[in-house]
């Protein structure tokens, strides 16, 4: 009769025997449960308020009185719409659009007031769907325009091309207007005098700002505001990761945008 080794067999024997073990020792206990990370929709409700980033200088999105303080603009007033449905306050946070972000990251809800979707923001936060497609189109004073219709024409030298600081004009001049004078100016509420002192000649900026201004000064018009220079989209700043709010407000715009409430906060601005 041949003789086997008896380690190997001992070897496996306390293999299983340990498994089975082992094996027992877990059964019947629940795995660990990990709780969902905090959304910002629950920290909101928990503060009773909404804090909205927003730069009070962008009509017709945002505006913030000088002199009464009081807010408007078509994102000011869906904000509010917003913060009714959730039951809260609202909690402005004045920035610029130069600290836009900085001032968002520190401690906003939500970031409004005509912000442009663009990777460069997309790699901070999330975005909302967006609000409104549209492009960068220039606006002069009337009687110019073919003057300056077209990037060529405004990226010449001794064209005097006007935009503010931070955001995505600036942006925008720096790229396509190299060999033109480009001046950064402070205020946005008061760029357009600019122009109609003879300051400078052109501003491109989103057409639905031109619109607007457009409609506000008589000296000035717009530039083929239907056939804009390039694409860009609006949209709402979230939290980054934030899937959960992104969603909520998500759900909220697509209700808003069949149930009357955008269509109500344009009408003040664009009739």
């Amino acid at each position: 009769m041949p003789k086997f080794p008896l380690l190997p067999v001992l070897a496996l024997s306390t293999l299983l025997v340990s498994g089975c073990t082992a094996s027992a020792a877990t059964e019947g206990q629940e795995p660990e449960s990990q709780s969902p990370p905090e959304s910002q929709l629950d920290l909101i409700a928990s503060r009773g308020s909404l804090k909205v980033c927003t730069t009070g200088d962008y009509r017709p999105f945002t505006y913030k009185d000088p002199d009464s303080g009081e807010w408007s603009g078509i994102d000011i007033t869906m904000v509010e719409d917003l913060a009714s449905r959730l039951d809260v306050e609202i909690e402005y946070v004045q920035t610029t659009w130069k600290d836009l972000m900085p001032d968002f990251l520190a401690g906003c809800d939500i970031g409004v007031g005509g912000v442009s979707i663009s990777l460069a923001r997309a790699e901070q936060a999330f975005f909302s769907t967006a609000v409104l497609d549209e492009g960068k189109t220039p606006i002069t004073l009337c009687g110019k325009e073919e003057l300056y219709d077209t990037v060529e024409e405004i990226n010449s030298p001794g064209v005097r091309s006007i935009t503010p600081i931070g955001g995505t004009n600036e942006i925008f001049a720096d790229e396509h207007y190299p060999d033109g004078e480009i001046i950064r100016y402070g205020d946005n509420n008061t760029i357009f005098d600019e122009i109609v002192a003879g300051r400078a000649d052109v501003m491109t900026t989103d057409a639905s700002e031109v619109k607007w201004v457009a409609n506000e000064y008589e000296e000035l018009c717009a530039v083929s505001p239907d056939d804009p220079f390039n694409f860009s989209q609006k949209a709402y700043l979230l939290p980054l990761g934030d899937t959960v709010f992104q969603e909520y407000v998500d759900q909220w715009l697509t209700m808003a945008f069949h149930d009357g409430t955008y269509d109500a906060a344009k009408q003040p601005w664009w009739g």
